[in-house]
């Protein structure tokens, strides 16, 4: 058994509604947020490791292996490769419910370089921490040991169940965990990210969908028999010229960007190999569905025109975040409880240097400032939405970056592997106690997010992914 914290009166007073007194005979309630505090050094040491292990998708082995331990050391049962997946696990602590799912990123991308200097560096890792998932899975993985440490303390029935979920970067490892059922008995799912503000905001996401395009066409001598050949790259390019024609026929919240992976390795051999990458991005999922038709009519048509063959394989899709006010707001008022991120002197001064090299710098006080709430379209996409169409979910990002800085850039990954960004997981990781904390002892607040969330799907909602019956894609990262 734990130890059991005892809160005084004059704290108990202070938390106000949050965590109220105990009746007579009951436990009493430690405060959550000295939970979380409690550990702030294991938060930035998980964190700065995953750091330095910087693993690309689906290839996170020490990184999952990491937060298995840590939740095993605190108790938690933890069931590794679910969803036939070897670095995504579940771990679980408590009994009965409700049950509060705390998701946990952990992947790193490739093509940015990183180091913990506020200046660019020669590339060195193949892959860094330019999203801050590092920060991601340490800061989630606090706050749901903070949670079991809360729920034993005041015997409060209740499960808390952290989700280790890999590959979001491009592999939808959440989507494949939703579709294998895993999310099934959930009541509600908290969530967070590394950014640049404060904000809780009830931000939607564009649904999207990626496949790589592969031509095969014929090898020849491109200056002493080209009759001979067939270029796949020019299948490729063929397909590029029709799909960027397409653009400007497509809705306002489209986005479609490509990069080709591969198009041969020298100009006097006809490439009988050559393959294209694309993501296709909208704010509804049937939209994604329709441009995605083009899509395939254009590769299908660049193949006939230039002679060659085309397949395609999907690798991911996410639908939109279903944003959940009721919880938003909730979430909106715990972060304005605990307050923005306050910076050292140190970390003042790097700020103030990677803010020199931004495009659109913002001053370094901004790392304190709460954003207004609002319900905003966000551009980017996550497999978080998939989640959010199977339970209740939440989220908030949290000033883990020098203000003004841009996700999946040299500076995120900076400031990702420094006390800044640690310091803003766990600031996420109090704000995600306190709302899980609200959530197990609010019934009022439940009720009102799931009748929200049940409005929100409709009655006759089905859930569908965008990745069809697909296995997960263990290798688009090799």
């Amino acid at each position: 058994m734990r130890v059991a914290w005892l809160v005084s009166a004059a704290l108990a007073c202070a938390l106000g509604a949050l965590v109220q007194a105990p009746a007579l005979g009951q436990k009493a309630a430690p405060d959550p947020l000295a939970l979380v505090d409690a550990r702030y050094d294991r938060t930035a040491a998980v964190a700065r490791a995953i750091w330095d292990f910087a693993e690309l998708g689906y290839r996170e082995n020490r990184s999952s292996a990491l937060l298995q331990a840590e939740l095993a050391r605190e108790g938690f049962k933890v069931t590794k490769g679910v969803a036939e997946i070897p670095t995504a696990f579940v771990a679980e602590w408590g009994s009965g419910g409700p049950v509060i799912g705390v998701l946990a990123e952990f992947d790193a991308l490739p093509g940015v370089s990183q180091a913990d200097v506020p200046v660019k560096q020669p590339d060195g890792k193949p892959a860094a921490h330019a999203c801050g998932h590092n920060l991601f899975g340490s800061g989630s993985v606090t706050a749901a040991i903070a949670l079991s440490q809360w729920l034993e303390a005041t015997g409060t029935p209740g499960r808390v169940r952290l989700y280790g979920t890999p590959a979001e970067e491009g592999g939808s490892g959440k989507v494949y965990m939703v579709r294998a059922g895993l999310f099934s008995d959930v009541d509600f799912a908290i969530h967070w990210h590394p950014d640049s503000v404060n904000s809780a905001a009830a931000q939607t996401s564009l649904a999207n969908r990626s496949a790589k395009f592969r031509f095969r066409g014929k090898a020849a001598h491109a200056a002493g028999a080209p009759a001979q050949g067939r270029s796949a790259l020019d299948g490729v390019e063929a397909m590029n010229m029709m799909v960027n024609m397409m653009r400007e026929h497509t809705t306002m919240d489209s986005r479609i960007h490509y990069v080709i992976t591969e198009g041969g390795s020298a100009p006097n051999v006809v490439p009988e190999f050559a393959e294209v990458f694309y993501y296709v991005r909208h704010s509804q999922t049937a939209e994604v569905e329709a441009m995605w038709k083009r899509l395939e009519d254009a590769a299908k048509g660049a193949a006939l025109g230039t002679g060659t063959q085309v397949e395609w394989e999907i690798i991911h899709g996410n639908n939109p975040l279903l944003v959940n006010e009721t919880l938003a707001k909730a979430m909106d008022g715990k972060l304005r409880q605990i307050g923005g991120m306050q910076l050292s002197a140190e970390e003042t001064r790097f700020a103030t240097e990677i803010g020199k090299t931004l495009a659109e710098p913002k001053p370094v006080a901004q790392a304190a400032v709460i954003e207004p709430y609002g319900k905003t379209l966000g551009y980017g996409s996550t497999d978080v939405g998939d989640v959010s169409w199977a339970t209740p979910t939440v989220g908030l990002n949290t000033a883990s970056w020098a203000p003004g800085t841009p996700a999946h850039s040299w500076q995120s990954a900076a400031a990702s592997g420094t006390s800044m960004g640690f310091k803003g997981a766990q600031l996420a990781a109090k704000a995600m106690t306190l709302m899980a904390v609200q959530l197990y002892t609010d019934p009022a607040l439940r009720q009102a997010a799931r009748a929200e969330f049940d409005a929100s799907r409709g009655p006759n909602y089905r859930y569908r992914s965008l990745l069809g019956d697909r296995k997960p894609p263990l290798d688009f990262r090799k």
